[in-house]
């Protein structure tokens, strides 16, 4: 549990120093934290680096917490483009998650006004 707390502190502040040192001595990617979180759903959001290092160590980006938010549904409704592009072109992501409420990513970007992600999301899924 320690070095899911540290892993999760080292994501959710960008330290990707600390990230690599602790996922190359097996750290598990998908460990949960004293919280019960992910270093995927606490990681510094904006940081697509952060996003790119969890990915290629194996971290499940759909999963969901209590509310069923997943980190594709934080990047949409924050509007962090750079770190949602990330996250899709990495190949496991699902662009069509539900939350709790129903909503898809695209609709938490329209709602919170973030047309890029909103045109982004539209281009991978024509119907939304």
């Amino acid at each position: 549990m320690a070095n899911n707390d540290e892993l999760a502190n080292a994501a959710a502040q960008g330290n990707i120093g600390k990230m690599q040192q602790l996922l190359k001595n097996g750290t598990d990617p998908n460990g949960v934290n004293r919280f019960g979180r992910t270093p995927i759903q606490v990681m510094k959001m904006g940081c697509p680096a952060v996003c790119q290092l969890l990915l290629d160590y194996g971290a499940n980006p759909n999963r969901q917490d209590d509310q069923q938010i997943a980190l594709i549904h934080d990047l949409a409704r924050e509007g962090h483009l750079d770190t949602l592009e990330v996250l899709v072109k990495h190949g496991t992501a699902n662009t069509n998650l539900r939350d709790k409420n129903n909503h898809l990513p695209i609709d938490l970007a329209k709602k919170n006004n973030h047309l890029e992600v909103v045109n982004y999301l539209a281009k991978l899924n024509p119907a939304s």
